[in-house]
């Protein structure tokens, strides 16, 4: 008989809604039914349903703190999970994380598994704010079986920090699928014709939400301040693209600033970057690093969570202080002005990475998870593939 699986996140977009829709694909369907819950989203729900998982979209469900909306979103994850009979609930991301395993929790939910992809809290919030939600999470400790831990550098902060008993956290990798496109002259040639730049241009690119996060900011003036006249390529929309604009026109850098927004062919445009950036204030582990990695992309980055697990300072890429537009600058001046060396990282990266970030590798340790007393799978890999 089929075990029953809610895989609750807030948003069903990017890291946290890419790795909670492919572990609900990788898991055996003739041992497991999986249900997607979210408040929204985009592409990924579409390669949910296609892959035979029902999606349940409760728009109450939303990432701010909202009295009405949190209430009228519990109450409906609730009547998801009694509906279905659900035995095993996976959340993902803060809100959710919190709504699901109350629900799970007072319908006496056989299993409940929380991934904790990076923290609702960082360094540039206040102690009380930073405070209250570690509160919440250790009180949530006492409702939850697993931890899932993206990356060594989350799993050490919840250690350190006491959010759960040792023996409750496990340190996974986030399920990357394989590249579709490799860098190569000819990709890279196809990916510069399709963005409008010349071939002798050095780029930066990045992809990513604009927001507060993912520090925009930083990365445009990092940029303005580069040695060479290396182009800005940033794939992604978000509440803080009209202000990137705004910069990038008092800057004067129009002609070496493209915002592309939202774009459904990633894979196809990494190929134009000859160096991968990222100056997130804070993360759990990007699959999007692991994924210009593996294209064959080198990489520079701040050095926040469980980044070092992917990008180790001066072996596998570049790494800086958060915050630190100087030194961002200075890295990305590096790598660009030395392509053998960026070269070599890419090589020291694909060999790490290994099969730790494949989908079948989160398959298995899902299998384990969530029916631990019984015998694991004979294989792990794709089901649809199997077949």
């Amino acid at each position: 008989m089929a075990v029953n699986v809610a895989h609750i996140v807030t948003r069903c977009i990017a890291g946290a809604g890419g790795v909670a829709v492919r572990g609900a694909i990788s898991i055996d369907p003739a041992r497991y039914h999986s249900t997607l819950v979210t408040g929204s989203g985009g592409p990924l729900l579409d390669e949910a349903r296609s892959h035979g998982i029902e999606v349940v979209v409760i728009p109450e469900l939303v990432s701010p703190i909202s009295p009405r909306q949190d209430a009228i979103a519990l109450a409906r994850i609730l009547s998801v999970l009694r509906e279905r009979h659900v035995d095993v609930v996976h959340t993902h991301s803060a809100k959710a994380g919190v709504l699901g395993r109350v629900a799970a929790r007072s319908l006496g939910t056989r299993r409940v598994v929380h991934t904790m992809h990076g923290f609702p809290f960082h360094a540039f919030q206040s102690a009380l704010t930073q405070g209250t939600y570690v509160q919440i999470e250790r009180s949530l400790s006492r409702v939850t079986d697993v931890y899932l831990a993206i990356g060594t550098g989350v799993a050490v902060e919840m250690i350190q920090r006491g959010l759960a008993r040792p023996e409750q956290i496990r340190t996974i990798g986030p399920a990357v699928d394989p590249p579709t496109v490799i860098t190569s002259a000819a990709t890279r040639a196809r990916a510069r014709l399709l963005l409008g730049i010349g071939d002798d241009v050095p780029v930066v690119g990045t992809v990513g939400r604009m927001d507060y996060q993912k520090a925009p900011e930083i990365l445009i003036e990092a940029v303005s301040r580069l040695t060479s006249q290396a182009m800005l390529v940033w794939a992604g929309d978000g509440p803080l693209l009209d202000a990137a604009r705004r910069q990038v026109a008092e800057l004067g850098l129009q002609d070496r600033i493209l915002l592309l927004g939202n774009r459904a062919d990633v894979p196809t445009i990494l190929p134009a970057f000859d160096v991968f950036a990222m100056a997130s204030r804070y993360e759990g582990l990007p699959c999007v690093i692991v994924e210009a990695q593996q294209s064959g992309i080198p990489v520079v980055a701040t050095a926040v969570n469980a980044v070092s697990d992917v990008v180790i300072p001066g072996e596998s890429g570049l790494l800086v202080p958060p915050g630190r537009v100087d030194l961002l600058a200075g890295a990305l001046d590096h790598a660009l002005a030395n392509p053998h060396l960026a070269h070599q990282w890419v090589c020291n990266a694909r060999s790490q990475l290994g099969t730790r970030y494949a989908p079948e590798t989160l398959a298995a340790v899902l299998d384990e998870v969530y029916c631990p007393s019984r015998p694991p799978a004979v294989s792990t890999r794709l089901w649809s593939e199997a077949s």
